[in-house]
């Protein structure tokens, strides 16, 4: 059975939570890779604490007090994502794991050391928001998902999901990276799959590969 932290849960929660802050167990369970039972025990501990409200049958949401500790163990493992990607030089499909295990071990000191070193960094190699230690988060553009794109319209990319390590690795072969210049030159009715031009070179890609990179237009 995995060991998993209540700090894993509240940033897992975090993370991957709906528009209107909600997760349901089964959604936590598979992005934990564990049980449902083991999830639903844990998640009635974490709302005994007060770090989460919990309905059977309405999901999970975070409390005031849950959401300062998750911002803070998000803000923890997104510095030593850019740590591992700025400074070792890690490409950025690697980095997860790395920092997943540094974040725990990590003085809140140290955090804060890194940050100034690496100047204050306000999102991740793949995008995301870096909350300060305060908990405020960045401004952020306004931003669409590719597959929202229209032919013709060009666009630069300011976030892709790291949920898939495949994703990252088959972003980086076909040369999307943050900041990048994308040309949507064509989109199929059939199944929506796109032709792309980037850096004058053309790479078909499905609609379930664009609906994870972010960009806005230029």
């Amino acid at each position: 059975m995995k060991n998993i932290s209540k700090e894993d849960y509240l940033s897992t929660i975090y993370r991957h939570r709906n528009e209107e802050g909600g997760i349901k167990t089964t959604q936590l369970a598979e992005k934990l890779d564990i049980s449902n039972a083991a999830v639903t025990d844990m998640v009635k501990k974490l709302s005994k604490d007060g770090f989460v409200d919990y309905k059977r049958y309405r999901g999970i949401k975070l409390t005031e007090k849950g959401e300062t500790y998750a911002r803070s163990m998000v803000r923890r493992h997104r510095i030593w994502e850019m740590f591992l990607h700025q400074v070792v030089g890690m490409p950025w499909d690697k980095v997860h794991d790395e920092a997943e295990n540094l974040e725990h071990s990590s003085s809140e000191e140290l955090i804060n050391r890194l940050e100034e070193m690496l100047d204050y960094p306000e999102f991740d190699p793949h995008g995301d928001p870096i909350p300060d230690k305060n908990g405020t988060l960045p401004k952020q553009r306004e931003c669409y998902s590719l597959n929202q794109i229209r032919k013709g319209e060009p666009v630069e990319v300011v976030r892709v999901n790291d949920f898939e390590k495949g994703l990252l690795s088959y972003l980086s072969k076909i040369g999307i990276e943050l900041k990048k210049k994308i040309l949507v030159k064509d989109v199929l009715d059939f199944d929506k799959s796109m032709l792309i031009e980037v850096d004058n070179s053309e790479i078909n890609i499905s609609s379930k590969i664009a609906a994870n990179v972010f960009v806005v237009k230029v």
